[in-house]
């Protein structure tokens, strides 16, 4: 059978797309959907809820009313994922469902290469029966491994180095990706990899945050620190050959990271993976969000030390040039405080997270 692709059309083209959002109702996956529905698009949804968030379905639901679908269903399921796609045509699909924690990946590798990799092969084979040949990957930073400081900032061009299950389970999609790509036929998957550095902040209009649970990011643990849910925040390591001893990430804020997937959907093509970094191109310490933090809040939010943990490298901050230079993303969102007074007003206005 032939199967004709999806037309490429850019959202600034066309407010008629139909687009499908795995792990749409997780922090990230919930943001871009709600940007994709402000852009007039519809949306579908595809969650197991094993980690989402039916309060972010709901105010999902709320904003986009009947251009928003949503579907609980788990990625390995390939029947009903392929079903979900040939129910309307679909121009793309933005894959973000996944397990993202870098210390149980190494405590539980079997359920990351099931979720991560086992998952996204099964999207992949729903997308070639129903026809669906565009696709956004949610990929991450982790893939490169640790770095050589003359790698510092990191480029695309840097070695994919993995070094633990986590950052190996989104490389092996990367490369499946690829695989697919290549495949000879009439229809050639198109996709692009966006490999994320740390990702903070909330939705400006309040109506979606950030609720992990357990709680692994810098910045919601210390506001966290601040509604008076934990006694103190940890440092981990302050011997790092760096300014404060403390480490230096990336923080992109996660609107802006979302304007980066619209911007993507217009760079798909057929029969090729292209890959960028998303990320502000600069770094701040951990003492430097921790004081941020404090700024914002008006509290103390005490701080202990405690032993680096395995495998931190002292920096690691993105060149994102590629990503300026071809999608046209610039990050507008870079004021480290804003970032933060961004999560502290949601979280202030939601204390127990979407409470579901």
């Amino acid at each position: 059978m032939t199967v004709t692709p999806a037309t490429p059309a850019t959202p600034e083209a066309s407010t008629d797309l139909h687009l499908v959002v795995t792990g749409g109702a997780g922090y990230i996956g919930s943001h871009a959907a709600m940007r994709l529905l402000d852009l007039g698009h519809r949306v579908t949804v595809v969650d197991s809820l094993a980690r989402g968030h039916r309060g972010a379905v709901a105010t999902l639901a709320a904003a986009g009313g009947a251009r928003f679908r949503f579907e609980e269903c788990d990625l390995r399921e390939t029947a009903r994922v392929a079903a979900v796609l040939r129910a309307a045509p679909v121009d793309a699909v933005l894959h973000f469902a996944a397990l993202a924690y870098v210390g149980e990946s190494v405590e539980e590798p079997l359920a990351y290469y099931a979720c991560n990799t086992g998952g996204g092969l099964s999207l992949l084979v729903a997308m070639r029966e129903a026809g669906v040949r565009r696709i956004i990957f949610s990929s991450t930073c982790a893939t490169y491994g640790e770095p050589e400081a003359a790698h510092i900032p990191i480029a695309e061009s840097v070695p994919q180095r993995p070094i633990n299950p986590y950052g190996r389970s989104k490389l092996h999609f990367e490369e499946i990706l690829r695989d697919e790509a290549a495949r000879p036929g009439d229809a050639p998957l198109g996709a692009v990899a966006l490999r994320y550095f740390n990702v903070a902040g909330c939705d400006a209009r309040g109506r979606l945050g950030e609720d992990h649970r357990p709680e692994s990011h810098l910045i919601p643990i210390a506001l966290e620190v601040a509604l008076g849910k934990r006694d103190a925040m940890r440092i981990f390591g302050e011997d790092y050959p760096t300014p404060d001893g403390t480490c230096i990430r990336d923080y992109v804020h996660v609107e802006d990271l979302v304007d980066a997937h619209v911007a993507a959907l217009g760079a798909i093509e057929p029969g090729r993976v292209r890959a960028w970094n998303i990320g502000i191109g600069r770094g701040y310490s951990v003492r430097e969000v921790l004081e941020a933090c404090r700024r914002v809040t008006g509290h103390a939010i005490p701080a202990t030390s405690a032993p680096r943990r395995a495998g931190d490298p002292p920096v690691l901050f993105a060149d994102a040039s590629a990503a300026r230079r071809d999608l046209g993303f610039a990050p507008r969102r870079t004021d480290l405080d804003g970032t933060v007074r961004s999560a502290w007003n949601w979280m202030r206005a939601h204390p127990d997270g979407y409470a579901d």
